[in-house]
């Protein structure tokens, strides 16, 4: 069966005074219908240009290149413009980081959901309304009716966070793209909007592509996880996987920072990772990470190669990283 996303060779080049700034770097996975994908890395290493590039939102100062770039078995690589907008909010959706700066302050949610349906699906006002009751109360927003008429700064944040959910389900899409949802939220809400997410999957059946630095929340959701650094994928894995023998040296530094509740002494100092990450300006060569791995070798300013083992693929020069890696 043909995955619903595939990805092949993706790449975002941005034109910056100093230099052409490599964003994404050759990176490959796909999803299948029905699944998660958590694509984890540190702020800069280029998890939301992705989700822009395959979304089309990428600014003009970028340029996106594919070997290959699938939607639901259509080229997605060199669709046309008009195409694209009918997919986009329609067959998949976005929910942005800060729903705040996402949604239209000059506009009530109801115009803002209703809009979208009567846009893509071109409904009636009173079936767009409907829908748009229905998905607030399927997103946790009482009394429904009553919301739509409310203003996003009359909302708070986990609310609004709600609606953007809401607004990208109004057109049933088969892939939805969660870029870092739970970043702004405070820890009760971001339980309970994971929990959404979940239960959203679980009960409609839609793709996501999750797109985290939480390692907590791949952990929570997670089928397969993709790891990036310096704007490239250094691991991709089942989560299962995955934190049972994380194979890349930066994926162990990634785990061995988290504290664990009852085995990491009141006091000690956590784990961290040494060094900071390259610039991605002008010419970038060998592994982005060598300068910050202690297993780095002269090799390893090379080519790096891709290792599969199973399901599970790496890059690194070394065909097994020592497991102290991790310290």
């Amino acid at each position: 069966m043909a995955p619903l996303l595939s990805v092949s060779g993706l790449t975002v080049d941005l034109a910056t005074p100093r230099g052409t700034l490599h964003a994404v770097r050759d990176i490959s996975f796909d999803i299948n219908a029905g699944e998660t994908l958590c694509l984890v890395g540190e702020s800069g290493c280029g998890k939301s240009m992705t989700a822009l590039a395959l979304m089309g939102l990428l600014p003009n100062s970028a340029t996106r290149r594919a070997r290959h770039l699938a939607f639901e078995g259509g080229d997605l690589a060199n669709v046309t413009p008009r195409k694209l907008a009918s997919l986009r909010g329609n067959r998949m959706a976005m929910i942005f980081q800060e729903p705040m700066t996402a949604l239209n302050p000059a506009y009530t949610i109801g115009d803002q959901l209703i809009e979208v349906h009567r846009r893509h699906k071109g409904s009636t006002y009173a079936a767009a309304r409907e829908r748009a009751i229905e998905l607030l109360e399927k997103v946790g927003i009482t009394p429904a009716g009553e919301r739509l008429g409310q203003f996003p700064h009359q909302l708070s944040g986990g609310l609004r966070q709600r609606v953007m959910i809401a607004m990208a389900l109004m057109c049933g899409p088969t892939l939805l793209i969660a870029d870092e949802p739970t970043t702004a939220l405070d820890v009760t809400i971001q339980a309970q909007t994971l929990r959404l997410l979940i239960d959203i999957q679980r009960d409609l059946g839609v793709a996501i592509l999750l797109i985290t630095h939480d390692l907590g929340v791949v952990a929570r959701v997670a089928q397969r996880v993709a790891v990036m650094y310096a704007g490239e994928i250094v691991e991709s894995a089942t989560a299962a996987s995955l934190f049972r023998k994380p194979r890349h040296p930066y994926t162990r530094g990634l785990m061995a920072s988290i504290p664990i509740p009852g085995r990491t002494p009141p006091g000690e100092r956590l784990g961290s990772i040494p060094g900071i990450v390259p610039s991605l300006i002008g010419e970038v060569r060998g592994c982005a990470f060598r300068d910050r791995c202690a297993f780095a070798f002269a090799p390893c300013a090379e080519t790096v190669p891709w290792r599969v083992d199973n399901e599970h693929g790496w890059r690194c020069t070394l065909p097994e990283v020592p497991a102290e890696a991790a310290a």
